[in-house]
């Protein structure tokens, strides 16, 4: 840019010379303006450039209401417009607003669709398998903690795995439940036969291994399957049941008591890159410092406090409320060791350090839960 500028200048300062030249201007009058050119050119192109204001067009698949926009990502931009005093702005575009389906979500940042996206790397089946060591059963302790861990994980194993653009953020949400319609499910037998939604390649290998008939979709679409008997129950964290009002739709949840839960599911937020990349630096930092492992501090808490909201509109609504005991929930974590050792043994096959990654996932999560606690 600084060359082709300097070319520009120059092939002006030759053509006024020759323009001004024949109409009685002194020679040395009309070298001091000439030399003055690149500076005025220079200074008016860059002052624009510095305080021109940059519009990030960021969306996501959930709605307005929900924990995500109005509790992470609505702050979040109001503190970088306000730190960038109104030059960086984000416009948030949510329930798929701009077009396109869920799972399309990352190649639309990829691609420059849009610029920044909100996802579940899980809606995209195999794509991402590093990340999948953090959705394995029994791997989630708190959103906050496992939230942190998944963060400073992607520094160092996630990088070449989400390389088509520049991530902003990972997290998790809190301890997912089962929510099921009309069966309560009160151990694993009960699970056996029943139609269940799950978010992700790894939930929907665990139903399985559990017994039950898996179906894998986004989450916008568990409103209507669940009303309609397309599923018989969904799991999810206790959050999202809230803007899906799907508590309005089931009669029984399930949840598990113990040091880990039985499952999360993993977020990224990214960026296209030349987008990232095409922003003056000052932007950039400003960008970076409202990021990263700062946002994921943000995040997890956020997850875990907002559960409360879910079971409350549930218990205003008669619903039954199953715990599973910490002793009980292990016969689950033992009937669930084969998706673990299903998934080391074909990371393996893929050329992966599996063994490496899961030790490092479950050390960074009890590193955070010490640290936190």
């Amino acid at each position: 840019m600084i060359y082709f500028c300097k070319r520009l200048a120059r092939i002006f300062r030759h053509a006024l010379v020759a323009s001004l030249l024949p109409v009685g201007l002194s020679l040395v009058s009309l070298l001091v303006v000439v030399s003055l050119l690149p500076l005025l050119f220079y200074g008016s192109f860059f002052g624009r450039t510095a305080t021109a204001t940059e519009v990030l067009r960021l969306h996501h698949f959930l709605n307005a209401q929900s924990t995500v926009q109005r509790g992470l990502l609505e702050p979040w931009a109001q503190r970088i417009e306000e730190a960038s005093n109104g030059r960086l702005r984000i416009e948030i575009f949510p329930l798929m607003s701009l077009g396109g389906k869920a799972p399309q979500l990352y190649d639309q940042a990829r691609d420059g669709f849009a610029d920044i996206v909100w996802t579940l790397p899980g809606y995209t089946r195999g794509r991402f398998p590093i990340i999948e060591v953090f959705e394995l059963p029994f791997m989630i302790a708190t959103a906050d903690a496992t939230s942190r861990a998944l963060q400073e994980f992607s520094e160092n194993h996630l990088r070449k795995e989400f390389g088509e653009t520049h991530p902003l953020l990972f997290h998790v949400h809190a301890r997912g439940s089962f929510h099921s319609r009309k069966k309560p499910i009160r151990e694993i037998a009960d699970i056996r036969g029943l139609k269940i939604r799950g978010p992700s390649r790894i939930v929907t290998d665990m139903l399985s291994t559990l017994g039950a008939v898996p179906v894998g979709m986004p989450v916008p679409q568990v409103p209507q399957s669940l009303s309609r008997g397309v599923i018989d129950a969904a799991m999810l964290p206790w959050q999202v049941t809230v803007p899906l009002r799907s508590s309005e739709l089931v009669r029984h949840h399930t949840e598990f008591a113990g040091a880990r839960g039985l499952y999360t599911a993993t977020f990224v937020l990214t960026m296209n890159k030349q987008r990232y990349e095409s922003l003056p630096d000052d932007l950039r930092a400003i960008l970076d410092n409202e990021s990263g492992a700062h946002l994921a501090k943000i995040a997890g808490p956020l997850y875990d406090i907002d559960e409360e909201r879910g079971r409350e509109i549930a218990r205003e609504r008669g619903n039954e409320f199953i715990l599973i005991s910490a002793r009980d929930a292990k016969k689950w974590q033992q009937a669930t060791k084969p998706v673990i050792a299903s998934w080391l043994q074909r990371m393996r096959e893929d050329g992966y350090d599996s063994k490496l990654y899961l030790k490092d996932a479950r050390g960074l999560i009890k590193k955070y839960e010490s640290t936190i606690n």
